[in-house]
């Protein structure tokens, strides 16, 4: 690690700020940790979630820092928008349509953390933080559950109220006969469309199809090339058929008569041993 202009900022070679934490002001002799953070520039990733220039991303995350004590922390050097905590850095997953109340457990290990900023100001204030001055993650007017305190909450969060477990299973199942509902008026409606009218003409109507690329296309060319070729190949004419039946069944008699023949020379010279 190298330090930078200003002495008390570290700086390592890959542009990462190293920041001081401490859990408590009370642990003043106990080891510091080392969070590492550098504004978020990534090309290939274009989630409006994340600006580049109001994003600070966050390595070394311990265990016992949630969202909210991250923005406790980082709110001194400006006004958040919003944490995200990962496993590990990469593109912001697409939100699923699971139910909260069925969302896995988070392993407990040191993960990473997108902060976002409402203006830029904050990633720059957070990277010029002396890494002298250790950052408080637990104070006394916002401290950090641990041991069996942390246990007892994280098991009473985990209870859920029925009347709120209701209300969500109550609007999950009001979505789905909504949605059913209209899937079968659709089905009504196009059957209808493909009545005959009073004078015996059927409607038909043409249904959306899927674009295709140059590449599926040529793949379906191939596909129909090979079956014809195929066809070709077992006389597709019912007239072959029958000639090549005809000609199989002529073969079997005229080997049949042959082996007839060779037994019988067989049997006259005494060497026919069927057993």
């Amino acid at each position: 690690m190298a330090p930078s202009e200003d002495s008390h900022v570290c700086v390592t070679p890959e542009g990462f700020t190293v920041l001081s934490l401490r859990f408590s002001e009370d642990d003043a002799h106990a080891a510091l940790h080392q969070l590492c953070v550098k504004e978020h520039r990534v090309r290939s990733e274009s989630s409006t979630d994340r600006p580049s220039d109001r994003t600070l991303f966050v390595l070394n995350v311990p265990p016992y820092c949630t969202q909210s004590v991250l923005t406790d922390i980082f709110s001194r050097f400006g006004q958040i928008q919003s944490v995200e905590l990962c496993d590990k850095p990469g593109p912001k997953s697409s939100d699923s349509d699971t139910s909260g109340y069925f969302s896995p457990t988070r392993r407990q290990c040191f993960r990473v953390a997108y902060i976002v900023f409402r203006s830029a100001a904050g990633v720059k204030a957070a990277k010029r933080h002396p890494q002298s001055v250790p950052l408080i993650a637990s104070t006394v007017d916002r401290a950090v559950r641990t041991g069996l305190h942390k246990w007892i909450q994280q098991y009473s969060d985990s209870l859920v109220e029925a009347s709120s477990l209701q209300q969500t299973v109550d609007q999950f199942m009001n979505e789905f006969d909504r949605r059913k509902e209209e899937e079968a008026e659709r089905q009504k409606q196009e059957a209808e469309q493909q009545q005959e009218d009073e004078e015996g003409w059927v409607k038909v109507t043409k249904s959306k199809a899927r674009p295709h690329s140059e590449t599926a296309n040529q793949k379906t060319l191939q596909r129909e090339e090979q079956k014809k070729r195929r066809k070709e190949l077992l006389n597709f004419y019912s007239w072959q058929h029958r000639n090549t039946q005809r000609e199989h069944i002529a073969e079997l008699r005229k080997k049949f008569e042959e082996d007839k023949q060779r037994i019988a020379v067989l049997r006259a010279e005494r060497k026919f041993r069927p057993f």
